[in-house]
């Protein structure tokens, strides 16, 4: 398939630049995958479709204030950074700008939130194909705990408001069961979630499970290839605890549904399900690279709860193979459901309304 085909217009005015007032007030959009039939209703509503019985899985990652400014003494000039992952104690594989001025063995100082310079310090040591950079930080004994009090919510950069990041972020750029520090971006479709929804899903006999994948690169890098299956899919950590596993096996042995609550969800069960041995599912861990676009059968999932996703995504490519099998048919679903999304004046990414396909 060509990367062409997952194209589609938004009005900029669209692009949610807050949250919702509350979590579970923004609007859903069902799209079933049999009839290719569209509802509109709100969050709310997603109770309806869920049955007893049915697995609920949530990616409990927690977003790292990933985002931090630094300088560099010698000329003064001042860098951002994006930290991407901790490659080994104190060494982070990072993004920064402007690249050009972080050359190798470049010394940097961490600035606080307000320019002053802190007591962290940051040497360029390393930098892949990609012009990626590798960070070793001295100066502190907790690196973690350091950009606790340094850096910053790393929000997309299509969130544009006026001063930068507000102070809600956060508490509101995280799931409220985020428990595994890791991600660089949020798990967005369960950004809609409240504690009270869960416990009544919890007490209507819904399943709930948790599995862990760290949003990095491979999610929200852009697809540059002509052909989709040439864009290179990078790594991210993941874990599926044995006790999700195991819901999951139960819900299937009685005829119910496993919901997946998001894409990096629906990555971690297939990456699983393709390393357990016959149609079974085990619990494991380690690194998925794996990229899911049209056609791809998929072994586990059979509801998929998710936002609305950037032209030419791997997250746009992953729901289109999911509403339905083959290389074209699925993808026509979800832009149709797409175009009619905007019709109606929903609010798209992370921060936007959210898509339930069945």
């Amino acid at each position: 398939m060509r990367t062409a085909s997952f194209d589609y217009e938004l009005p900029p005015e669209l692009i949610a630049q807050e949250p919702a007032p509350e979590r579970d007030r923004s609007r859903l959009l069902v799209l079933d995958r049999a009839t290719g039939s569209v509802a509109h209703l709100g969050f709310g509503d997603l109770e309806a479709y869920l049955q007893p019985g049915d697995a609920l899985v949530l990616n409990d990652s927690r977003v790292i204030p990933a985002r931090l400014r630094a300088a560099n003494p010698q000329t003064g000039t001042v860098l951002e950074i994006l930290l991407l992952e901790e490659q080994a104690p104190g060494t982070w594989h990072a993004l920064m700008r402007p690249a050009r001025k972080a050359r190798l063995q470049t010394r940097l100082q961490i600035q606080h939130r307000d320019g002053r310079p802190s007591a962290l310090r940051a040497t360029v040591v390393g930098r892949n194909d990609e012009g990626h950079r590798f960070l070793r930080f001295e100066g502190a004994d907790d690196i973690r705990a350091a950009l606790a009090a340094l850096g910053d919510v790393p929000l997309p950069p299509y969130i544009r408001r006026p001063g930068g990041s507000a102070a809600a972020d956060a508490e509101r750029y995280q799931t409220v069961y985020a428990a595994m520090p890791g991600s660089v971006a949020a798990p967005t479709a369960g950004l809609h979630f409240t504690g009270r929804m869960l416990d009544r899903l919890r007490g209507r006999g819904i399943g709930i499970g948790r599995v862990t994948l760290h949003v990095g690169l491979a999610t929200f890098a852009p697809v540059k290839t002509v052909r989709v299956a040439d864009h290179p899919m990078h790594a991210e950590r993941y874990e599926l605890p044995e006790t999700t596993a195991r819901l999951i096996r139960h819900a299937k042995a009685a005829g119910r549904r496993v919901v997946a609550v998001g894409t990096t969800s629906v990555r971690v069960l297939e990456t699983a399900a393709a390393a357990s041995p016959g149609d079974g599912l085990a619990g494991g861990s380690g690194r998925t690279d794996l990229f899911i676009y049209p056609p791809w059968r998929f072994r586990v999932v059979d509801a998929l709860l998710t936002n609305f996703h950037l032209p030419r995504s791997t997250l746009l490519m992953l729901v289109s193979a999911f509403a339905a099998p083959g290389e074209v048919r699925g993808t026509e679903l979800v832009l149709r459901a797409y175009a009619e999304a905007v019709r109606r004046r929903y609010r798209f990414y992370s921060y936007g309304d959210a898509m339930l396909v069945l």
